[in-house]
């Protein structure tokens, strides 16, 4: 099923984790144990196996915290670490997550090689990728999130540069994940002229429109996202401090049964309406104010982009329901009651744009995980068959 003739370009959105950051360190850098200490250049900061054993990962932690200025209103790195994305505008960094390790962190290499086999793109000529820094998420109108807002900026620059070198085509932007929420606010902010130009199609894949309950437990407990040995107490303080990942909390706009509780304690039960009781009591107060300013009114609508949307996303899969915390307290990881989903996102979420989009085509793949809708065999084929019907308007 070529359709190299008259493929639009594509450009890839990885999700959380997506793609690789590097760092570097300055004399600011003050290492909490001498396990930190490092001189030298640019490094892999994300994914770095060391992060397996317990002393780095504390190391990790402490290079990956942001943290809050109040004088600029904005969250910035540590003092001492800068950070980079490498390879923007290209697949590099979202094909696998550490080069060295290639095959055990491949992300979005097994999609990249079915577009180039069955629909004729080429990597890094017609298929693009986008990478950014998925600590730092958008802000709410009058409140800066600079590096966020320039990946925004980059990225359009990228999608007029990607238009211009393809014969003007307009070009079709694929999103993972927390990608799409980035896509759908970057087209909600374009005008409706720029977008008829510039974009064909936007599909998202397995994106969490209405946060995820899981994320819950990534601020109560730390999650270690299924890396193995990890103690998910030394990432949280990290996790915490990620503007992305406060914009994945559970959002009222989805769930809104002020009746069913997401998080069960001995002594108090939680809904997405008592968000900012949830974070006190699990000793983030002072995410609090972050949250009800910067990230809340991303959450309280979803805004039709104005372009053509697929929705793709698995189902059928357990996905946290109900967390379920003993006398243990938060530092003890939960009980999981499951109910359906991609197994991180719960089916409401994946299939919460629907009421707002008027051009919404939704797909949902029977067993496919969150991370598997990348690998799977009959998701890749999914995924290659509506590619081809975007640009070629094959029978549906």
């Amino acid at each position: 099923m070529l359709v190299t003739a008259t493929c639009h370009p594509l450009i890839l959105v990885p999700g959380n984790g997506g793609n690789q950051l590097e760092a570097r360190l300055d004399k600011d850098y003050k290492p909490g144990s001498f396990w930190c200490m490092r001189s030298g250049g640019w490094f892999t900061l994300w994914f770095d196996p060391t992060v397996l054993l317990s002393p780095f990962t504390k190391c990790f932690n402490e290079r990956m915290l942001l943290y809050y200025d109040a004088d600029l209103d904005d969250y910035q790195n540590a003092p001492g670490v800068h950070t980079r994305v490498p390879h923007f505008g290209s697949t590099k960094s979202l094909l696998c997550l550490n080069p060295l390790l290639r095959e055990a962190t491949s992300y979005m290499e097994p999609l990249v090689k079915a577009l180039e086999k069955d629909c004729g793109y080429v990597n890094d000529r017609t298929i693009l990728g986008a990478p950014y820094d998925f600590r730092y998420g958008l802000a709410a109108p009058g409140h800066p999130s600079r590096v966020a807002s320039q990946f925004l900026q980059d990225l359009k620059h990228l999608v007029e540069k990607t238009s211009r070198e393809n014969e003007g085509k307009p070009v079709i932007l694929l999103s993972h994940s927390l990608g799409g929420l980035f896509i759908l606010h970057f087209l909600n902010l374009s005008s409706p002229s720029w977008r008829s130009k510039y974009i064909k199609h936007f599909i998202a894949l397995a994106a969490p429109w209405g946060g995820t309950i899981d994320q819950m437990r990534t601020f109560a407990s730390g999650n270690t996202l299924g890396v193995p040995f990890v103690n998910p107490l030394l990432v949280r303080p990290q996790q915490r401090t990620s503007g992305s990942n406060q914009w994945l909390l559970p959002s009222t706009n989805v769930f809104r049964d002020k009746a069913k509780p997401l998080v069960i304690t001995p002594r108090v039960n939680y809904t997405a309406y008592e968000m900012d009781r949830f974070l006190e009591d699990i000793g983030f107060s002072q995410g609090v104010v972050h949250y009800k300013t910067r990230v809340l009114p991303l959450t309280e609508e979803l805004v039709d982009p104005g372009v053509p949307v697929t929705c793709i996303y698995g189902k059928g899969v357990d996905t946290p329901e109900v967390l379920v915390y003993g006398e243990g307290g938060f530092d003890v990881q939960p009980k999981i009651k499951y109910g359906d989903g991609d197994g991180t996102v719960n089916l409401a979420s994946l299939a919460a744009l629907s009421h707002n989009v008027e051009s919404l085509k939704t797909i949902e793949i029977d067993g496919v995980s969150h991370t598997t809708i990348l690998k799977d065999e009959i998701a890749l084929k999914e995924i290659v068959k509506q590619i081809s019907i975007i640009n070629c308007g094959l029978p549906k």
